[in-house]
């Protein structure tokens, strides 16, 4: 059996496929970038599993060129909004992703960016550097508690239920949130409030925090109109995925103070940025790393190949999406 990586992974995944004797071809070439698209043409001719990580579109073309030996895409990732799910089903082709593992630490990385941008770390830490720090002073870079404040999650999958309990049993704030359906039990765990509408939401928020995949719907789901149901005293969090805010009506938002300051970890259209947004010191911008921990990301790379043992083994693989 053969697996192609396309970019190197963590090596305790590799080590799994290696030692139920597979071999196992890695594309070294795109260590510190994307993996372009002839890399992975040329990589997937004849292979049994491909794994991908979210940086590569992963369309029919693709897939076309690894059958007919091809049988699994194993997503070292989440999210799969990168492969397109409709030619996997057409071509019998089985999708996993690495769901559960990265949960708590995503939720950590977004109270840091809360944290962060709400006790202005970011632009303290330049201001010092830059060796203006002169005295203590009684109004020096003040910031905003979480303490008592009221926390928005837009999206109750795993991360948004952890952020949210982290927020209500850590930081005694007052939870709202939104998704597709309500969830009682939740509620009677955090003390949570349902909200149908995001804009009912939005308004109530001290924090608000994305957590929904990247689907048609939830493409620009925080746009200019939603940034102005905002609070002005409000902070924004992303590190869901990021088209889901229109990075250019933010950028707009946070200039003209109609909230008062935003972090993300996850862009429009990654590796780029609004370049607005680097002249703005209201804001925190992180490079995609929310689950960028040795003990998680090494989690992502066994989950991802266990996922292609399972399937190649003629079994059903744990973490099937498609």
């Amino acid at each position: 059996m053969k697996i192609f990586i396309t970019r190197p992974i963590p090596e305790s995944g590799i080590k799994l496929l290696r030692d139920k004797g597979y071999e196992v071809l890695i594309n070294e070439a795109a260590k510190d970038r994307a993996a372009d698209k002839q890399e992975i043409l040329a990589g997937i001719k004849g292979t049994d599993a491909l794994l991908s990580v979210l940086t590569e579109k992963i369309d029919a073309e693709i897939m076309d060129t690894g059958l007919p030996t091809l049988k699994i895409i194993a997503n070292y990732a989440v999210g799969f909004d990168n492969i397109d799910l409709d030619a996997a089903k057409q071509r019998n082709l089985m999708v996993t992703n690495t769901p559960d593992v990265l949960t708590n630490t995503v939720a950590e990385h977004t109270f840091a960016l809360m944290l962060a941008i709400s006790h202005r770390i970011a632009e303290a830490d330049k201001f010092i550097r830059a060796g203006m720090y002169s005295a203590w002073g009684p109004m020096l870079f003040l910031g905003t508690d979480l303490s008592g404040k009221t926390l928005g999650v837009v999206g109750l999958g795993r991360i948004g239920s952890r952020v949210a309990y982290y927020a209500a049993k850590g930081f005694g704030m007052k939870v709202l949130y939104t998704d597709v359906k309500k969830d009682e039990n939740f509620e009677r765990g955090v003390g949570a409030q349902f909200f149908e509408n995001i804009d009912d939401l939005l308004s109530r928020s001290d924090f608000i925090s994305i957590h929904v995949p990247l689907l048609e719907s939830t493409r620009h789901l925080i746009n200019e109109n939603k940034l102005k149901q905002m609070k002005t005293s409000a902070y924004l969090i992303n590190t869901s995925r990021g088209p889901v805010i229109d990075e250019k009506a933010l950028a707009k938002a946070l200039k003209e103070k109609w909230i008062r300051g935003a972090a993300i970890d996850v862009f429009e259209n990654e590796p780029k940025v609004e370049p607005e947004l680097f002249r703005l010191n209201n804001i925190i911008l992180t490079p995609h790393i929310a689950s960028a921990t040795e003990e998680t990301r090494n989690a992502m790379a066994e989950l991802a190949a266990k996922n292609i043992i399972e399937a190649l083994e003629g079994r059903t693989p744990p973490n099937l999406v498609k």
